[in-house]
């Protein structure tokens, strides 16, 4: 049956009641205008470069778009969690999220170790240029056989006198060949509870004994630099210990809450892109002599994914609106996760369909997007994690 003529959906609009604030939609706006002058002109090219140029980042930190949650006293902005979540599900419409995700590792996956672990004297050689994006950031925590599994990570860090000396490997490393500075984890102790046994480091590029093994090919995020690192006898410092010796897990468990939280907002984000693309594509296409919205299968399934985008949206915003008031929210942010992470997958799915053979084609935006949603059910904490770590507070 034909569609009936009031029944339509249209992109959701900006968001101006509930939580936000007359600050956040003007960041809101401003990253809109940011990305249609200077992202998705030129974006295609970085697809195929495999990196963002720093010229780019560079001017994402003159805009304040690195520093919104640190202080104004480094060049921030000052602002939440729900700042930062309206950056990520913007960067997600953008439909490049390798851009995206270069970008938000650096604000709120890596450098966060430093403003939350760092000393002060740390704090002030390297935050200013983090917010302005002379310093690009990485964090290292995955290997080759530890993943989620942070415990079981193999690099270690001897103390030699005022110093120690890092031995291990690096993988999947997002920002990994191009950052200036890195965030990496390793174990310093052989203690019963392994919890206690991992530090988090700041090694600076160009360290000695500190390589770039190579840039790994991934089927998404092409436009993300993703690298293996190696330590080989790498002598860091005793003063570049973030935070306490030892209390390196708890720093990155604490992270994986903000950093599950930007992605959940992110997927909301490339959902909401690709619902749109689809909805436009459907209107015009014709098969069978009709519209394809005018297939009621078509516009319900495309309905039914609207719905489940807005239940996402809403969650992550209460749950950005909780963890700015200081709640506790690690089993909203599982939540979101996992939700988030499997919705932007059911997405990509049925809107890749909805566009028949040319969905399947490069250079269509629906099939760059498809394969870099895949990942977000696997990175930050797979699906299967989040959902126990659901079960755990049931």
């Amino acid at each position: 049956m034909p569609a009936p003529a009031d029944l339509t959906i249209n992109p959701l609009p900006s968001p101006r009641t509930g939580p936000f604030r007359e600050e956040h939609d003007m960041l809101r706006d401003q990253v809109r205008r940011f990305l249609e002058e200077e992202i998705k002109p030129h974006a295609d090219a970085w697809e195929e470069d495999g990196m963002v140029p720093r010229d780019v980042l560079r001017k994402m930190g003159e805009l304040g778009f690195f520093g919104i949650r640190y202080p104004q006293a480094f060049g921030g902005s000052d602002l939440d969690t729900l700042a930062t979540v309206v950056l990520a599900e913007e960067l997600g419409k953008s439909t490049y999220s390798g851009v995206a995700i270069t970008a938000l590792v650096h604000t709120d996956m890596a450098s966060v170790h430093i403003f939350n672990g760092g000393s002060p004297a740390q704090k002030a050689a390297y935050l200013p240029g983090i917010i302005s994006g002379e310093l690009i950031t990485a964090v290292g925590v995955t290997e080759p056989e530890a993943g989620s599994d942070v415990k079981s990570i193999r690099t270690t860090a001897q103390r030699d006198g005022n110093d120690f000396i890092l031995n291990g490997s690096k993988m999947f490393i997002t920002n990994g060949v191009h950052a200036d500075l890195y965030c990496i984890a390793a174990k310093t102790g052989e203690d019963e509870r392994p919890s206690r046994n991992v530090t988090m480091f700041l090694v600076e590029k160009g360290t000695p004994g500190f390589s770039v093994v190579r840039a790994l090919d991934k089927h998404g995020w092409r436009s993300s630099d993703t690298a293996e690192l190696l330590f080989e006898d790498c002598r860091v410092p005793a003063d570049n210990v973030l935070g306490e010796e030892g209390h390196g897990f708890y720093a990155i468990m604490k992270n994986f809450q903000n950093e599950r939280l930007v992605i959940g907002a992110m997927a909301v984000g490339e959902s909401q892109a690709a619902l749109d693309l689809t909805l436009d594509y459907v209107r015009t296409r014709k098969a069978f002599g009709r519209a394809l919205w005018d297939k009621q299968a078509i516009r319900q399934r495309l309905s039914m994914l609207a719905a489940r985008t807005e239940a996402a949206r809403q969650l992550v915003y209460a749950t950005a609106e909780r963890d700015a008031a200081g709640e506790d929210v690690i089993r909203e942010v599982s939540m979101v996760k996992a939700l988030c992470g499997e919705l932007v997958n059911d997405v990509m799915y049925d809107c890749l369909q909805f566009h028949g053979g040319a969905g399947y084609m490069r250079g269509m935006a629906i099939e760059r997007m498809a394969r870099d949603a895949r990942v977000q059910a696997i990175g930050g904490g797979a699906t299967e994690v989040m959902l126990e770590e659901i079960a755990k507070r049931l």
